[in-house]
């Protein structure tokens, strides 16, 4: 397969890449805003041909579709930090449903159809009316910050463009996942950059945390990506599925794991952001759809996940220049 993976640099991409690296047999290419590898994914150089490309700007990611020709594009930009969203809710709209439709455009002004992965969130969901009942495909959007109001947007948009001018999208909404790289904007990356940081004493033995109240479906990221390909070889064009573990862990019960496995004492001081107080508390995805379709499951136990991370945080406490 040829490839084409937008974002790819990010979080997911990195991921993403390696697990198509390990199955072999494929072409890839990728957009990111910086056409190169961040220091914690040099080892990717090599592995995709990249183009610096805002995907605001259709012309230019129109042209680099016709040159790349891929028959699957996994769509993975946009913009992704949901508190942050509040202070930028421009360029959050930007990056999510702007750019999603001119990549589009840009696609259907081409005579090629690659199949299209847009990867969504679980957060178009909102707060569940019954805290108890985890979310299918067919509840009630009701998106509680502007990322993911933008996203809902863009999955909308997605549905849309398969209808006319009859683009091949299959949507994925991801509920939360974590893992190895990921950014310390994100709470049990950061929970756990902070230990990494107490251990080599870089920073005294204190966490600061915000609201550890809030219940999330967590699934291990590299676990995630192994659900994209399957569903461009099994979802339906204009479908919607879910992806997560199906169960709900407390944001303070990850950090409690995180802290048997220190190697110091922390002591932890908590403090409750007032912007984020529209912030969905809880979210369980249900995930049938998913797995009757693709046989797709989460395999990674979350201890194992954990002690990835914190070793991950380790390593770039010890080798800053790695990061």
């Amino acid at each position: 397969m040829r490839i084409l993976i937008t974002g790819i640099t990010g979080f997911v991409g990195g991921h993403l890449v390696e697990a198509l690296l390990a199955a072999g047999g494929h072409t890839l290419f990728g957009v990111s805003r910086p056409a190169g590898w961040p220091l914690a994914l040099d080892h990717l150089a090599g592995s995709a041909v990249l183009f610096s490309v805002d995907l605001t700007d259709g012309p230019r990611i129109e042209a680099v579709i016709r040159q790349t020709a891929p028959d699957w594009i996994f769509h993975l930009a946009g913009y992704a930090n949901t508190g942050r969203s509040f202070q930028e809710p421009d360029a959050c709209w930007q990056d999510n449903l702007l750019a999603t439709r001119r990549l589009y455009d840009a696609i259907a002004r081409t005579d090629l159809r690659p199949r299209i992965l847009f990867v969504s969130t679980g957060l178009v969901y909102g707060e569940p009316d019954d805290p108890d009942q985890a979310c299918d495909e067919r509840t009630t959007l009701k998106p509680a910050s502007p990322y993911a109001a933008s996203k809902a947007a863009a999955d909308l948009l997605s549905y849309q463009y398969t209808r006319k001018p009859g683009l091949d999208i299959v949507r994925l909404r991801l509920f939360n996942q974590i893992g190895p790289r990921q950014s310390a904007d994100y709470a049990v990356a950061n929970f756990a950059r902070q230990i990494a940081a107490i251990e080599v004493g870089k920073q005294p033995p204190v966490i600061e945390t915000g609201d550890l109240s809030a219940q999330r479906d967590i699934t291990d990221v590299r676990d995630m990506v192994a659900a994209f390909p399957l569903l461009l070889v099994h979802g339906k064009t204009g479908e919607a599925y879910n992806a997560g573990c199906g169960r709900t862990y407390q944001i303070q019960s990850l950090l409690d794991r995180l802290l048997v496995l220190s190697r110091v004492k922390v002591e932890v001081r908590q403090k409750v952001e007032p912007d984020r107080k529209a912030d969905t508390a809880v979210t369980r995805a249900d995930t049938h759809k998913l797995q009757a379709a693709t046989g797709w499951s989460p395999r990674i136990p979350l201890d194992q996940t954990l002690v990835d991370i914190l070793d991950d945080w380790r390593r770039a406490a010890t080798h800053p220049t790695d990061r």
